[in-house]
């Protein structure tokens, strides 16, 4: 007992936690702040910019008392490190906007393209020549969040199609079902 008597919990501890945790929080923000930036959630930025600013200067406060001692600045660094990492995880788990899907098809393109049009994707379908001739192409807007379903419809029909996908900032016309039009911003 005497042994923990003379222990800092709360130096060695309590503190080192919340900086950890203020690390992370702050680092996460940071990374939610530009990718709400890129497209154009100017509220949401304000907010995660005045809260990141905020959380990182109170961890700093405390390392700066304590400069002293390196185990701090390990626990800083590893909340910065880690805020990363939890960071893109959130944003994966959001998945805010619309990306462009761009399908070129070495073969058998009608069955990938009528399977994602039953699934109600819309699709944009150009014959065009690739390196060993004439093969199809698609382009698809869809929401982030339908990336998993999209590919996973490609590739269940198609495994050799090439992709790419790309992020959107805005979407001005289109149109959804049978010849609606819609208008819609990338951040809806």
């Amino acid at each position: 007992m005497d042994l923990l008597s003379g222990f800092d919990f709360y130096g060695f501890v309590i503190l080192p936690l919340l900086i950890f945790f203020a690390r992370i929080v702050d680092q996460s923000l940071g990374i939610l702040r530009i990718i709400f930036a890129t497209k154009g959630f100017k509220l949401s930025v304000l907010f995660f910019a005045f809260f990141e600013s905020l959380i990182w200067l109170l961890a700093v406060k405390q390392i700066f008392v304590r400069i002293d001692n390196i185990f701090y600045l390990f626990v800083f660094a590893a909340g910065f490190a880690s805020g990363n990492i939890f960071g893109i995880f959130i944003e994966e788990k959001i998945s805010l906007g619309f990306v462009l899907v761009r399908v070129v098809f070495q073969k058998d393109a009608e069955n990938s393209i009528n399977a994602l049009k039953e699934r109600g994707y819309r699709l944009t379908v150009v014959d065009v020549l690739g390196m060993e001739g004439p093969v199809k192409m698609i382009f698809s807007t869809i929401k982030r969040k339908q990336i998993k379903d999209f590919l996973s419809i490609l590739n269940s029909e198609n495994p050799t199609a090439f992709f790419t996908i790309e992020d959107v900032k805005q979407i001005r016309e289109g149109f959804r079902g049978r010849g609606k039009r819609r208008s819609t911003p990338s951040n809806q």
